[in-house]
């Protein structure tokens, strides 16, 4: 038992000799999570907007998955006219202008350009809220 106090004994001295080690680095921190989007791009609600009015007008489909309650509601008051459409009949072709898009509003637009015979158009607005998943038409501002 003495050879080993006397060990100890001898070992303290050298250890308390010895410089302080600060304690071992913190792990770094966790890389900050990337980005958050806030909502849609204007090149992906002009492609939404494009396959939604195809050439002639939304499918049932669309129509039952990509407008909101307020659209259906007013389209179920409306049953003399297409409210999606801004018409009463079918288009010969449909095009899409350049999207806008206002993220503090959290919308996005676009002119949507509605080709009839003897080269007569039509023009509405079509809405689209940035946060929506999936997109659909918020809303639609018919010119006339």
């Amino acid at each position: 038992m003495t050879l080993m106090s006397r060990t100890l004994g001898a070992l303290l001295p050298a250890a308390l000799a010895l410089p302080v080690l600060s304690p071992a680095p913190a792990l770094a921190a966790p890389a900050a999570p990337a980005a958050v989007r806030e909502g849609h791009t204007a090149e992906e609600i002009g492609r939404f907007l494009a396959r939604f009015y195809g050439d002639h007008g939304p499918s049932a489909h669309d129509r039952r998955h990509h407008v909101s309650q307020v659209l259906k509601d007013r389209q179920k008051e409306n049953a003399a006219g297409d409210v999606l459409l801004c018409a009463q009949n079918t288009p010969q072709h449909i095009g899409i202008g350049p999207v806008t898009v206002a993220q503090s509003a959290g919308v996005g637009w676009a002119t949507v350009t509605t080709h009839w015979g003897a080269d007569r158009t039509d023009t509405f607005t079509a809405y689209v809220r940035l946060d929506t998943r999936p997109l659909r038409v918020d809303d639609v501002i018919c010119a006339g």
